[in-house]
């Protein structure tokens, strides 16, 4: 198996990439701040550690996913996150 870490904002987000049981997935962490991601594939994001504050796609308005909780977002899209306090995810792509 062969993982790729990747470094995005000036290192204030690393995700590890790998093949899951259930396909493509990453797991990483953000430092607190505000970030603007881009999609390529359907993601499923699982919040397992802290807090996202999350801007979907067609959305005015934010919404708090705690641990434990989950999300999608669609293909080809963009969509904006706040972090106050490190945090860890799960990302499954389709």
């Amino acid at each position: 198996m062969t993982f790729a870490v990747n470094h995005y904002f000036d290192n204030k987000v690393t995700s590890i990439s790998f093949e899951s049981a259930s396909g493509p997935c990453t797991s990483g962490v953000m430092s607190p701040g505000e970030y603007t991601f881009d999609t390529t594939k359907k993601e499923l994001m699982k919040v397992v550690e802290g807090e996202l504050t999350v801007k979907l796609p067609g959305s005015e308005s934010w919404e708090s996913f705690p641990a434990g909780t989950e999300f999608n977002v669609d293909a080809n899209v963009s969509f904006d996150v706040k972090v106050s306090s490190a945090s860890a995810y799960l990302c499954f792509y389709s």
